[in-house]
């Protein structure tokens, strides 16, 4: 049997950037720094100016997480107990975590069904409702994703924020390196908030995030915040937290990051691909190829999805389900599920499934792929899975 194709693997990517890597922790080990150093501050500064397209000059601020950057962010805005923050009812935990982590209260709409992104008719169906609701309280932020790579409708969202004064803040942990009508994911908003973990298009080996604006005194108190308040030692002027970067985890994102370019251009080609053997194919439903896409994931839309999984495992193909129950369905979140159903999210949720995407995966891999895939659907009608 040929050999199996995970739907995501590391190991490959370790024979590209390993020796960089391996330079990049010696130089921490004989520097002494381990957090929140000179190599963090490098990063920092090297992100942000891979951002572009934003009406001022982008910054950017390491911390420990994807879910702290979304925290701080959150937190730095002023949003805490008793407000709403309007979110997609489609993403990982984290991004409805982060929010009650604030001490908000999340409130979910539904998503586009070709982006699988906010859509921005529910959100201002959502705006457009009186405040007199169960939870009462003012809407303190917007929160949508730009999920699996692609960047949600940032115009329709930010015009609809701007009439109302409210806050925007991208969950961008699936984007770096996206973009939209020329401008950067990250920089469309009041912060956008970046993921390090391993599996992201950049990856560190272990958790880190990283939040960014194009407001100096937003900075100036996510800074404050992620080191318990304090700028002076000993002297704490707010109430914050550790949410520091380790010195490692930066200087391994600084290895990878030069390569961050081609990699996207790599997993963009891998979907090309994907899109020629699998078009004709129905009633596989292919996500866009937009300009500007990352693809951190390749999700495609599936009836059966259970059995195509089983037919591609068999077959030596592996697969992952983002997301199989949507946030409004979690069991941790059942006192925030709105009054009605989220069609286009729970549907959604039965029908997404992620075909292996990482930039080490070769051509023929990515035709074994889409070949297996289109078998199961030309099996004759009754045929076993």
């Amino acid at each position: 049997m040929p050999e199996f194709i995970p739907v995501f693997s590391l190991a490959r990517q370790a024979e590209t950037v390993g020796p960089a890597v391996q330079a990049a922790a010696a130089r921490v080990l004989a520097s002494g720094r381990y957090a929140q150093g000179p190599e963090c501050a490098a990063f920092e500064l090297e992100v942000a100016a891979l951002l572009h397209g934003a009406p001022a000059p982008v910054g950017a601020l390491t911390c420990a997480s994807g879910t702290d950057a979304l925290h701080l962010a959150l937190r730095a805005l002023g949003v805490g107990p008793g407000d709403v923050v309007v979110t997609s009812a489609f993403s990982f935990f984290a991004t409805a975590g982060a929010i009650l982590l604030a001490g908000a209260r999340p409130e979910f709409v539904d998503i586009e069904p070709a982006s699988f992104n906010l859509d921005p008719k529910a959100l201002a169906q959502a705006l457009a409702r009186p405040l007199d609701r169960a939870h009462e309280g003012r809407i303190a932020a917007i929160l949508p994703v730009h999920l699996y790579g692609e960047v949600a409708d940032m115009p329709k969202i930010l015009a609809l924020a701007g009439a109302r004064g409210i806050p925007v803040v991208e969950d961008a942990a699936q984007a770096i390196g996206a973009e939209r009508d020329g401008r950067s994911a990250g920089a469309w908003g009041a912060a956008g908030c970046f993921s390090f973990y391993p599996t992201k298009n950049l990856g560190a080996m272990g958790e880190g995030g990283l939040v960014t604006s194009h407001d100096p005194a937003l900075l100036e108190r996510l800074t404050l915040l992620r080191v318990h308040g304090s700028r002076k030692r000993y002297e704490h002027e707010i109430l914050g937290w550790n949410a520091r970067m380790h010195e490692l985890q930066a200087a391994i994102l600084r290895a990878k990051l030069p390569h961050l370019e081609a990699w996207n251009r790599r997993r963009r080609a891998i979907a090309e691909i994907y899109h020629e053997k699998l078009r004709k194919v129905a009633p596989v439903t292919l996500p866009g190829l937009g300009a500007g896409r990352v693809f951190h994931q390749f999700v495609v839309r599936v009836p059966q999805r259970d059995a195509v999984r089983r037919f591609l495992q068999e077959r030596g193909v592996g697969t992952e389900v983002y997301y199989p129950i949507p946030l409004h369905q979690q069991p941790a979140l059942r006192d925030y599920a709105p009054p009605g159903p989220l069609p286009e999210t729970e549907r959604a949720a039965r029908e997404a499934l992620a075909l292996p995407m990482f930039p080490e995966l070769t051509d023929a891999e990515v035709e074994r792929v889409a070949a297996a895939l289109a078998a199961f659907f030309r099996r004759p009608q009754g045929a076993k899975a």
